[in-house]
């Protein structure tokens, strides 16, 4: 069967280091709490790639573009596949007063954006530190399982598993000459994480569903009354 550019799946993987075999990441929440890894923060759940759109390590996507539905594999992956070579060029020394104007306090271990670029913080020793922008897991070699478990079609289907994808699963979704229109309802707690990921998710729409030019949003709101109000408005009917 195979899969093409641009196709919408839904898969299962997990990834290990093959160096020793500890666990990098799982979408299935009984592998990591089987590895002594559950995080009750963390969402175990199959994800959303976009083949040929970088959604996914390059060894996982290349390998997607021949499988079929349902189909699992077992996959080693160099690190060119995986997240990359090492580079030297990717580890420089800043000076600690840079972090100090920034009201940051470095410490080995430490992950921050600079600039918008990803960093771990090496070392810190007189008045210096050393940071690398390579991916955590650059040169390493990786041991993937991955399942193909869904195929999405149709843009309305696609822009629900958007929402779902994003953690702001929709009440509705209708599309209409070009115009996708989104309804969100009290199931969604509209909080500082709500606007964040609708934000990301109409920006992931308009680029990756061209028949769609415009994205309209309605969310609802409504009040919720007090446990005691309630009670003394009850108490007062029932005389």
């Amino acid at each position: 069967m195979g899969f093409n550019e641009g196709d919408f799946l839904r898969i299962e993987y997990t990834t290990w280091r093959a160096a020793d075999n500890s666990l990098v990441y799982t979408t299935d929440k009984e592998v990591a709490k089987k590895n002594d890894a559950f995080d009750e923060k963390a969402r175990y759940k199959p994800e959303l790639v976009i083949v040929g759109k970088g959604t996914v390590i390059p060894g996982i996507e290349k390998e997607l573009r021949g499988m079929s539905l349902n189909q699992s594999k077992k996959l080693e992956l160099e690190p060119k596949d995986a997240f990359g070579e090492r580079s030297q060029d990717a580890v420089r020394v800043m000076p600690l007063s840079d972090f100090r104007a920034r009201e940051i306090n470095p410490y080995p271990g430490m992950r921050l954006d600079i600039d918008g670029v990803p960093v771990t913080i090496k070392s810190v020793n007189g008045g210096r530190v050393l940071v690398d922008a390579n991916h955590p897991l650059a040169g390493e070699k990786l041991v993937c399982e991955v399942k193909v478990i869904a195929k999405i079609d149709g843009d309305k289907e696609k822009v629900t598993t958007f929402a779902e994808n994003y953690d702001i699963p929709a009440d509705s979704v209708a599309i209409e000459g070009g115009v996708a229109r989104i309804s969100f309802g009290q199931k969604v707690k509209k909080d500082a994480d709500y606007f964040i990921h609708k934000d990301v998710m109409v920006a992931a729409i308009l680029k990756h569903l061209p028949n769609v030019s415009k994205v309209v949003i309605s969310e609802e709101y409504v009040r919720e009354e007090k446990e005691g109000k309630k009670d003394t408005e009850q108490t007062a009917a029932e005389k």
